[in-house]
């Protein structure tokens, strides 16, 4: 018995899903499998986009010889998992947490029946993973949080979350590159952008990355901007 699925979207994707869990190791064998079918180089294949835990091929279906794709995806999809690793430089973003610029934070630390402080060293003592990139350009889906601080989504959304918003959402955090709604706890905001077409790369994070938070005062995040 197979431990991946394969799904067809319509004539001109499919999607491949691993075990239903968010877990780094699965993630792991997604990532490693969405890079594989994008180095095959596949005539008509479109896009790869690698989520948590399944991978979306896009593929144009008059160019693309759907024998061959099915062929390099059943290869591919059963090859072990790859040994985690850690990044060799995780990406390291400033945060000042609480105040205006975090306005959950206070929330979040009764959830946690914890200090403010506490918080905050918990949510930047932990290395998280990138597990995906999506909502919108450069939002990075991070975990794992530490399980006191892992407090749900807030029942009402906010109809505008500011850019560089830095939010906890049950077990997942992750920055607002933009000015979106979103219902997250908020608990602080970063003068780094996430996303910058002016940039080269343009997104700081990609799926497999890691990323480590670091406080700085609110004199820092002014003289950033």
């Amino acid at each position: 018995m197979s431990d991946y699925r394969i799904v067809a979207a319509g004539d001109s994707a499919i999607f491949v899903e691993f075990e239903e869990r968010i877990d780094p190791g699965v993630n792991a064998r997604t990532i490693a499998f969405a890079d594989a079918i994008q180095a095959a180089n596949l005539a008509g294949v479109r896009d790869v986009v690698p989520s948590y835990r399944s991978t979306a091929i896009y593929f144009d279906p008059l160019r693309t010889d759907s024998a061959a794709l099915m062929t390099c995806v059943e290869r591919e999809a059963v090859r072990p998992a790859p040994t985690l690793a850690a990044a060799a430089v995780p990406v390291r973003i400033p945060v000042c947490y609480g105040g205006d610029l975090g306005p959950d934070l206070p929330g979040v630390a009764a959830f946690a029946k914890a200090g403010e402080q506490d918080v905050v060293r918990w949510h930047a003592d932990v290395t998280y993973r990138v597990f995906m990139l999506g909502f919108v350009p450069g939002f990075a889906y991070l975990g794992t949080v530490d399980d006191r601080i892992a407090m749900p989504r807030r029942s009402t959304p906010r109809l505008r979350v500011p850019s560089g918003s830095v939010g906890i959402g049950g077990i997942q955090t992750g920055v607002y590159p933009a000015g979106t709604p979103g219902g997250w706890q908020l608990i602080g905001r970063t003068p780094v952008k996430p996303f910058d077409p002016a940039r080269d790369p343009p997104f700081l994070m990609k799926a497999g990355d890691a990323v480590q938070f670091y406080p700085i005062e609110r004199r820092e995040y002014d003289e950033w901007q």
